[in-house]
């Protein structure tokens, strides 16, 4: 059966690209005689908040949109992306880093490429890691490139039936070098995004990933993740981003346009359907 989702993070108020992400995912589902899932991605617990996750709801709705119930929230369910962390380390396919973002970043530009370098790690030896660990200091627990290059052996794939930012399409080979040591979780929280992605997609049935093309290049971190947890791999379908009157793509942190502010300024979601192309 077709399934796919729409998986938002409620850290601020869905725009006009999350309407036309959300529109397609459901259109998809609707042409397939299949179904659309709403799921809340909300483990980052110092950014998320009730407000914009009620705020989801009530957009996707006055969207004219429908969804399966319950909806899963990632904060619920921890347990889950700990076992998967887990079983990835009793395979010798972690470690942990204590290095924070701004060592790594000068690491990559110290490197002979920049910042097109992949950046890989290592574990530290024992007793320096158990000192700091007696320390309380932080730590992220990383993928180890290295040892799941070793543990795959041959290459794997995955099927884009959309379009990559350079129009990649049909089946893909995963690119060992995209996204290096990637963090798996941190110290204060269980998880992070790639390991929530893998885990939740294959434990909801997702068949088909209906999203943005800014997350093409996370395809290939989370195809390697499904393969070293053997776990199913979707088809993907990446889309065009929306872009403002900027030329710029909608985004939060931009503060672009919130859907909320187009209801109340009069728009009909019918209009903003049109205006998308889903007449």
């Amino acid at each position: 059966m077709f399934i796919t989702r729409f998986a938002p993070s409620p850290t601020g108020l869905l725009h006009r690209g999350h309407a036309f992400s959300a529109l397609s995912a459901h259109a998809a589902a609707r042409r397939a005689d299949g179904r659309f899932i709403l799921r809340i991605e909300d483990i980052d617990a110092t950014r998320c908040r009730p407000e914009f996750e009620a705020a989801i709801h009530e957009d996707l709705a006055w969207l004219g949109l429908d969804w399966e119930r319950p909806v899963r929230r990632q904060s619920e369910h921890l347990a889950d992306y700990q076992a998967a962390l887990e079983r990835l380390t009793a395979r010798g396919l972690t470690y942990r880093c204590f290095r924070t973002r701004k060592e790594i970043a000068e690491d990559i530009a110290r490197a002979p490429h920049g910042a097109m370098e992949t950046w890989r790690g290592a574990p530290l030896p024992p007793g320096e890691e158990a000192s700091r660990l007696a320390a309380g200091e932080g730590f992220a627990w990383r993928l180890s490139l290295d040892a799941a290059e070793q543990a795959l052996g041959g290459d794997i794939c995955f099927v884009e039936e959309g379009e990559g930012p350079q129009g990649e399409h049909g089946i893909i080979p995963v690119d060992p070098a995209l996204g290096g040591d990637v963090v798996l979780a941190r110290k204060d929280v269980g998880v992070a995004y790639h390991l929530a992605v893998v885990v939740d997609d294959a434990l909801q049935g997702i068949s088909h990933v209906i999203r943005g093309c800014d997350l093409y290049q996370a395809t290939h971190v989370q195809r390697r993740l499904q393969a070293l947890l053997d776990l199913p791999a979707p088809v993907y379908r990446h889309h065009r981003l929306l872009l403002g009157a900027d030329g710029k793509r909608y985004a939060k942190r931009d503060r672009a346009q919130a859907l909320a502010e187009l209801r109340a300024g009069g728009m009909t979601p019918q209009a903003l359907r049109r205006e998308l192309g889903f007449d």
